[in-house]
């Protein structure tokens, strides 16, 4: 079973797994860009990085901090062989889990609609449709969904 650890947005293996998700991104949305802000080492405040048995990266998951009580999901990303084990749900766990330790009472993030995994996933674990929020008001992505859990 993969584990769990925290790392640092600029960790190589977290950058090696954050570009392979531009990258398949880029390829599913014909090389639309992503909307918003994108992620970065000064308003990232947790990353997890998923090994495997053997210490190999197969995912990650960050969140953004959105103010005292709310954060983002960013970067979700689990490696094209290591799907259907379960690991997103373990990144999302591990991500919610921090977000409370953190005092962050809702989860919002933004995916999209040629993901559709990721909309299973997130509608699985509880998560709602929402309006656009932050700097994804102003984005105008035909592609963008957003979704919202309260934790607590």
């Amino acid at each position: 079973m993969p584990t769990l650890s925290t790392a640092s947005w600029d960790d190589p293996d977290v950058a090696a797994l954050t570009a392979a998700q531009q990258l398949e991104l880029r390829a599913r949305y014909d090389g639309a860009g992503e909307p918003g802000v994108p992620p970065s080492a000064a308003d990232v405040a947790v990353v997890l990085l998923a090994r495997d048995d053997d210490g190999t990266p197969v995912g990650c998951g960050a969140l953004r901090s959105l103010g005292d009580t709310e954060a983002e999901v960013k970067r979700m990303y689990v490696v094209p062989p290591a799907r259907g084990r379960g690991i997103s749900r373990l990144l999302l766990a591990g991500l919610e889990a921090e977000a409370l330790r953190r005092g962050w009472t809702t989860v919002r993030l933004e995916t999209g609609v040629r993901q559709p995994e990721a909309v299973a996933l997130y509608t699985s674990a509880g998560y709602r449709p929402v309006e656009a929020f932050g700097h994804y008001v102003d984005a105008d992505d035909p592609y963008a969904v957003f979704f919202a859990r309260e934790l607590a």
